[in-house]
C-alpha cells in the first residue's frame, strides 16, 4: 500500500513539474457575482473568445486561468443571468471582479443573451446533476413547500425512499450512502415530519450539486452519492426580505448588510402548523416542525474573507400527550477563504455537527435520548497551474461522538430503571489530491488519490467471544443465533479498539468528439467507516449510527461509469447518456429476528455481505423557448449477497442474491415547466418507478389455534407500481414591477388524479370469513395546496 502510495505521488509530482517548466503566462482571476446583491455565483462560466477555452468559478465564486501575452474577448455568463463580454489586454497578471445583471436588462458594454444549462462536453466530470434554485421553486410539490430532496427526485438514477419516507437513494445504494451537506457540514437526517418536507429551505439555497459518480477526491466518507448544498451569503448592498405562507407551513427570510458590500447577514426560518388545526378538532395528535438558517460574511480584504453558517432544526411528535417525540440537526460552520496569490486559492472550515432524538413515552414511563455528534476540521486548497492543469489538495480530520440511547425514568412513579448504553468514539483523519489535466484539444482527464483513515477509540467495555465470532449458526434448525460472550475487554480513554486505512484512487476523462458531443469514463473507489443500523428499506429517526469496529467492518465501493454527451440546435436540446456498475464489500445484513434498538452488542445481529447495482441512464432536455423540461429514464438492478461464512452454513437468503429494498427496475420521470404568459407560468412532474420490494407470504401452517405464515425468498415480490402527477400554477399579478413589495400565488395539486400508492401491504386474516386478505397502507392521496409567495 505504501509503495502504491509512493509511486501515485510521483506521477503527480512528474506532471507537476512538466507543466511548472512551461512558457511563463499571466493570470486573469477574480469573482463574478450577482450584481444586485453581490452574491457571488457557484460554476459562472469565463470564456475566451480567441482560444475557445472557458474556466468555472469555484464554490465561492472565484476564478483563475493563466494566458500568454494578448489581447482577449472575455465572455462571462451564468443561468438566466445576461452575457457579459470585455476586452482585456493581458501584458501582466490581471484581478478583474464581474457582476452580472437579470438577463432582461441591457446594460452598457454588455452583451444581452440568454445563457441555458447544457451538457458539459469538454470537463471530465460526470455523473454529476446541478439544479438552480430557479428551476427547483418551478417544480409543484406534496403540501404546497418548495423542497429541494423532492426535485432531485426527478433526475435519472434517484429514486425514493417509498411514500412519506425519510431520504432517497441513488443508483441503487442505501440512503444512509448518501452524504449530505450543508455548507460543508454532516447532515445526518434530511427530512422534516417523516419525509413530508426537507430540512433544506429553497430561500436560503444558492448552489445544489449531486454527484452519483466520478466523485472527486475531496470528498469521502460515503459510498453512494455526495449531495453538496451551500447556502447564501447574503445581500451586501440592500436589505430584503422574502417569504411565504402556506396551508400547512410559512417561510421568513431577511438578509442585508452589515458593512456595505463588505459585510452582510442572512436569517431565515420556517414553521408548520398543521396541528394547530388538528387541536380545533377532537384529535389529540400533533406534528410539527420548525429550523432557522443563518449566516454571517465578512470581507476582510481582497484576499480574506470570514464565513459564519449555521442551521437548526427540530421536528416534535404527539399522540394523546403520552408518546412525544423530537429529533433534529444542529450544524455551525466557521471558514476563512484566503488567497495566496491570483493562481492558490484556500478555505480553512471548523465544523460542529449533531443529530438529536430523543423520546417519551409517559404510558411505560421513560425517556430516550441517542444521537450523534462529530466535529470536523478541513483545510482545502485549489491551485491553477497552468490552463491545463489545476490541483487540489488538502486534509480533513472528523472526531465522532455516538450516544447510543440512554434510557432515564420520566417520573416518581416509573418502573423503568435508568440506563446508559456506552458511547462509542471514533476519529477519521483524511488526505487527497486530486489533478484536472487537459492532454490534448479534445482530450481531458481528472485524477486524484484519497488516502483515509479510521480510528475506534475508547473508552468502552467490549464483549469477547469464542473463535470471535459474535453470531452463531444451528445447523440443525439452520438459523443464525447471537453468541454467548465469552468475557469482556475493557478499553481506556485514548485506547484504539480497531484501526482502518484506504487508499481511494478516483480517475476520470473526456474525449471531445466534436464542439457538441463526448464520451466520457470514470472509475471511483471509496470507503464508508459508519453504519446506519435499520430493519427498515427507509431511515427513521429512531435508526442508530455505528462506527466500524472489530466486527463490522467498512464498506468500500468500485464503480465503473462509461457516458455519452451531446447538445443540439445551439444548446436548445442536450443529452446525457451513463452506464454504471458497482460493488460494495463488506455490506451489513441482519439475521431475523434482529434487535437494533437499545442493543448493546450489536455485533450480535449482523452479518458482512455483500451488494452490487448496474444500469442505464438517460436524461434529455430542452432547455430553451416558452416550454422547458426533461425526461429522465432510468434501468437498474439493485441486489445483495450474504453467503456462509463455512460450508455448513446457509447464510441470508440460502447465500442468494437478492434484490435490495431499493431496487427500482424502472424509474420514469417527466419534468416541465410552461411560460404561458408574463403572469402565468405553469409546471408538472409525472413520476413512474417500479413497486418496491417486498417479502410476502408464500404459505401457512397451523400450529394449535394459531395460523403461522411461511414466507418464501427475501425480496422476491413487490409492491405495485408507483406513479403520481403534479401539477402547479403561478400567478404573478404585477411582473413588471422589480422594486418594493412583489408577490405570486402559487397553485399546485399533488397526485393529480388519485393515485392511492402502497407504502407497505400488510396479511392478515378475515374474521368475518376466515379467509387471508391483503391490506395496502397509503398515506397520501390527491392534495391541492396555495402558497403566496413574496419579497421585498
Amino acid at each position: 500500500m505504501i509503495l502504491q502510495l509512493k509511486g501515485y505521488v510521483t506521477v503527480l509530482l512528474i506532471l507537476f513539474l512538466g507543466n511548472a517548466l512551461a512558457q511563463e503566462k499571466f493570470t486573469l482571476s477574480g469573482t463574478i457575482a450577482d450584481g444586485s446583491s453581490n452574491e457571488t455565483l457557484i460554476g459562472a462560466s469565463v470564456y475566451i473568445k480567441e482560444i475557445e477555452k472557458s474556466v468555472a468559478t469555484n464554490e465561492y465564486g472565484f476564478f483563475s486561468i493563466s494566458l500568454p501575452a494578448g489581447t482577449y474577448t472575455v465572455q462571462v455568463s451564468y443561468v438566466s443571468f445576461a452575457t457579459q463580454e470585455e476586452t482585456i489586454v493581458l501584458t501582466s497578471n490581471v484581478r478583474r471582479n464581474f457582476s452580472l445583471e437579470p438577463g432582461s436588462e441591457e446594460l452598457e458594454e454588455v452583451i444581452v443573451n440568454s445563457d441555458r444549462p447544457r451538457a458539459e462536453i469538454r470537463k471530465p466530470e460526470m455523473s454529476v446533476n446541478r439544479l438552480s434554485v430557479q428551476e427547483i421553486k418551478k417544480m409543484p410539490v406534496v403540501l404546497g413547500e418548495v423542497d429541494v430532496l423532492k426535485s432531485i427526485l426527478t433526475l435519472p438514477g434517484v429514486t425514493n425512499a417509498g411514500e412519506g419516507s425519510s431520504g432517497f437513494n441513488v443508483r441503487g445504494g442505501a440512503a444512509d450512502q448518501n452524504l449530505i451537506l450543508l455548507d460543508e457540514a454532516t447532515i445526518f437526517n434530511s427530512s422534516h415530519l417523516f419525509g413530508f418536507f426537507s430540512v433544506f429551505n429553497s430561500d436560503a439555497i444558492k448552489d445544489l450539486k449531486l454527484y452519483k459518480g466520478g466523485i472527486p477526491a475531496r470528498y469521502g466518507g460515503r459510498v453512494s452519492s455526495v449531495l453538496d448544498i451551500y447556502q447564501k451569503e447574503g445581500n451586501n448592498k440592500e436589505f430584503h426580505m422574502n417569504g411565504g405562507i402556506g396551508l400547512i407551513s410559512s417561510r421568513l427570510l431577511a438578509e442585508g448588510p452589515i458593512v456595505k458590500e463588505r459585510g452582510s447577514f442572512l436569517i431565515g426560518g420556517r414553521a408548520s402548523y398543521a396541528h394547530l388545526f388538528l387541536k380545533l378538532t377532537d384529535n389529540e395528535n400533533s406534528a410539527y416542525f420548525y429550523d432557522l438558517n443563518t449566516k454571517l460574511s465578512y470581507k476582510l480584504n481582497d484576499n480574506n474573507n470570514l464565513y459564519l453558517s449555521g442551521y437548526f432544526g427540530r421536528d416534535l411528535f404527539n399522540i394523546n400527550e403520552s408518546f412525544n417525540n423530537i429529533y433534529g440537526n444542529a450544524v455551525v460552520n466557521l471558514r476563512w477563504n484566503h488567497l495566496f496569490s491570483d493562481k492558490l486559492f484556500s478555505n480553512m472550515s471548523m465544523i460542529y455537527s449533531d443529530y438529536y432524538y430523543g423520546l417519551e413515552l409517559d404510558f411505560i414511563g421513560f425517556n430516550w435520548d441517542s444521537g450523534i455528534k462529530n466535529f470536523n476540521f478541513k483545510y482545502d486548497l485549489k491551485h491553477y497551474l497552468s490552463d491545463k492543469f489545476k490541483l487540489n489538495y488538502g486534509l480533513n480530520a472528523i472526531y465522532y461522538d455516538f450516544n447510543p440511547g440512554e434510557i432515564t425514568p420520566n417520573g416518581p412513579d416509573s418502573a423503568v430503571n435508568a440506563e446508559k448504553l456506552e458511547n462509542k468514539y471514533a476519529v477519521e483523519p483524511a488526505f487527497y489530491v486530486d489533478a484536472e489535466h487537459e492532454l490534448a484539444e479534445n482530450l481531458t482527464v481528472s485524477y486524484g488519490l484519497r488516502y483515509s483513515l479510521f480510528y475506534r477509540m475508547g473508552s468502552q467495555t467490549l464483549n469477547t467471544y469464542a473463535n470471535n465470532q459474535p453470531v452463531t449458526f444451528d445447523e440443525e434448525l439452520k438459523i443464525y443465533e447471537k453468541a454467548e460472550p465469552t468475557g469482556t475487554t475493557h478499553y481506556g480513554s485514548g485506547d484504539v479498539i480497531a484501526n482502518f486505512g484506504n487508499l481511494e484512487p478516483r480517475a476520470a476523462i473526456s474525449y471531445q468528439l466534436n464542439d457538441n458531443q463526448s464520451v466520457k469514463a470514470s472509475y471511483n473507489r471509496m470507503a464508508q467507516y459508519l453504519h446506519l443500523l435499520s430493519n427498515t428499506s427507509s431511515p427513521t429517526p429512531l435508526d442508530v449510527w455505528a462506527p466500524s469496529d472489530n466486527w463490522i467492518k467498512p464498506q468500500l465501493l468500485d464503480q465503473v461509469a462509461v457516458g455519452y454527451f451531446r447538445n443540439f440546435k445551439d444548446d436548445t436540446y442536450s443529452l446525457e447518456v451513463e452506464t454504471f456498475f458497482k460493488k460494495i464489500k463488506n455490506r451489513i445484513d441482519y439475521i431475523d429476528g434482529a434487535n437494533l434498538i437499545a442493543n448493546k452488542a450489536i455485533e450480535q445481529v449482523v452479518l458482512a455481505g455483500r451488494s452490487r447495482a448496474y444500469g442505464l441512464e438517460v436524461l434529455f432536455r430542452k432547455n430553451t423557448g416558452k416550454l422547458t423540461g426533461w425526461v429522465s429514464y432510468t434501468l437498474s438492478r439493485s441486489e445483495q449477497q450474504t453467503p456462509g461464512r463455512t460450508a455448513a452454513e446457509t447464510g441470508i437468503n440460502n447465500g442468494e442474491w437478492y434484490k435490495t429494498g431499493y431496487d427500482k427496475t424502472h424509474n420514469l420521470s417527466v419534468t416541465g415547466s410552461y411560460e404561458l404568459s408574463d403572469k402565468w407560468s405553469l409546471g408538472a412532474i409525472f413520476a413512474l418507478q417500479s413497486g418496491q420490494p417486498a417479502t410476502y407470504p408464500n404459505g401457512q401452517y397451523q400450529y394449535g389455534d394459531i395460523v403461522i405464515p411461511t414466507f418464501g425468498a427475501r425480496n422476491e415480490d413487490r409492491l405495485p407500481a408507483y406513479h403520481h402527477l403534479d401539477v402547479s400554477a403561478t400567478y404573478t399579478p404585477k411582473p413588471e414591477k422589480k422594486k418594493g413589495w412583489q408577490g405570486e400565488w402559487v397553485f399546485s395539486i399533488y397526485n393529480l388524479y388519485n393515485r392511492m400508492n402502497a407504502a407497505s401491504i400488510n396479511f392478515r386474516q378475515n374474521e368475518d370469513t376466515g379467509r387471508n386478505e391483503a391490506s395496502r397502507l397509503s398515506i397520501f392521496g390527491i392534495i391541492p395546496s396555495v402558497t403566496y409567495n413574496f419579497k421585498f
